[in-house]
């Protein structure tokens, strides 16, 4: 059987799904919450993927992986590539009343 792994990091949580390439069906999957908040360190995203893989039985044996993402996040970088402060998502309403 030839498995392909599918791995969606949204606002809220990171999700797996295994399945079987030939047929669809679902052979395994695992979930992790990302903090609740406007403001994340990008750390916790790394690791619910890598909790959601571990609950999803890893990726031994899987022969594609397909990555999506939310991507309405700022995440600012020094000049080696380290983050700087925690990211700033699309829900941080907190210049709201200076773009009116």
């Amino acid at each position: 059987m030839t498995l392909v792994a599918g791995i969606d990091s949204s606002t809220q949580s990171c999700k797996v799904l295994v399945c079987d390439a030939a047929t669809g069906r679902v052979v395994r999957e695992g979930h992790a919450s990302h903090p609740n908040n406007t403001e994340i360190d990008p750390a916790a995203w790394e690791s619910a993927t890598r909790q959601a893989i571990a609950a999803a039985g890893g990726l031994d044996g899987v022969d594609a992986v397909a990555v999506g993402a939310q991507q309405h996040g700022m995440v600012c970088l020094d000049a080696t590539g380290r983050v700087v402060r925690p990211a700033l998502l699309w829900n941080d309403v907190r210049s709201a009343d200076a773009a009116r």
